[in-house]
Formats: C-alpha cells, sequence, structure tokens
C-alpha cells in the first residue's frame, strides 16, 4: 500500500484543530470556572466568515481585516475561542471597576479573568498546532469577525486561529490582493 501525503492532509489537519479545543477546553481557568468556548469553522463557512470581514472592514475602516479576509481563504479549518461572561467574586479591580457588582452594571466591559482565560486558552491551542507542525496564525479579525457573525452565541473577546499544512505558512509574509479605498 502507498498512501501519498497530500492524500490525507485534510484528515490529519482537522485531527489537529479537534486537539487544539482539546487544548484550549483542559487549559488552566480563573478559579476553575470554564467559560471557554470553542468551535471548528471549514469549508463554507469560511468563506462566509472571510465576507464578513470584507463587510467589517468597510463598516470599521480598518483596512488589515482585507489582507486577512483573503489569508483565511488558505486556511483548511478555523479554530475560535471565546468567552461568555461572568464574573468570579474575587472583586479584584481589574476590569476598572472596584468590585464585580459594579461590573456587572456594565455589561459591555469584560470581566479581566475571561479575557485572562481566552488568552491561556489560545495559547494552548497554538502550542499544538506547533507540536504538530502545523502552520497557524492567532487573528482578532477573524474573532471580531465571527462575533458579529454570531458563530460563538453569549461570547465576546473571540480570537480566531486558521489554521494549514502547505509547504509555506501562508498566514504570515502577507500581502493583500485588494486595494484599500479611500
Amino acid at each position: 500500500m502507498l498512501i501519498n501525503e497530500r492524500d490525507t492532509r485534510r484528515e490529519r489537519l482537522i485531527q489537529v484543530a479537534n486537539e487544539m479545543m482539546t487544548a484550549a477546553r483542559t487549559a488552566p481557568k480563573g478559579k476553575g470556572i470554564d467559560v471557554i468556548e470553542a468551535v471548528m469553522v471549514t469549508d463554507e463557512t469560511i468563506k462566509h466568515l472571510s465576507d464578513a470581514m470584507l463587510t467589517y472592514s468597510a463598516k470599521s475602516g480598518l483596512k488589515f481585516f482585507l489582507r486577512d479576509a483573503e489569508n483565511i481563504l488558505h486556511a483548511e479549518a478555523i479554530i475560535l475561542i471565546g468567552t461568555r461572561q461572568q464574573v468570579h467574586s474575587l472583586n479584584c479591580g481589574y476590569c476598572g471597576f472596584e468590585t464585580c457588582a459594579e461590573k456587572n452594571e456594565h455589561p459591555d466591559v469584560p470581566c479581566a479573568i475571561n479575557t485572562v482565560d481566552v488568552g491561556i486558552a489560545v495559547g494552548s491551542a497554538v502550542a499544538v498546532a506547533a507540536d504538530r507542525r502545523v502552520d497557524s496564525r492567532v487573528m482578532f479579525s477573524v474573532g471580531k469577525a465571527a462575533g458579529e457573525l454570531g458563530l460563538l452565541p453569549g461570547c465576546s473577546s473571540i480570537y480566531g486561529i486558521p489554521i494549514s499544512c502547505s509547504s509555506k505558512n501562508p498566514f504570515f509574509d502577507r500581502v493583500s490582493k485588494t486595494p484599500a479605498s479611500k
């Protein structure tokens, strides 16, 4: 039997994506409270996400969304990691309010502990990608568009991690083919 690497690439990449979600799930969390959500985006949903990034760029004026929207079309899968908002009754003040009760009066302000939890989960996920020699890049832009689309309902502080298995990492040395409109 002869199995060509090119014929099994997608299957192996999806397995790594699943392992990345496991790493995000098992990453340490503040007070051990699990408020992390992780999903995998593939196929036509990547195109839908790319289109949403183009729309967000036009709305926000953020031009790097254009480059990133093109760039994720080279991904076989994208891992989205975000957090549901839940205060931890620590009254730590890291969010800018003295107490969690005061912070709760401002639901648009994320709990700092939750935000740190997302960072740790993202770090754990990309460590898996690195260990498995899969190309990846953490992208705020992908997470922002995913939030706009409601791909992680009830979550904020969402980040996207596109992954690829090719001869050159498509997520670095990126140049947009789309001219920035004025």
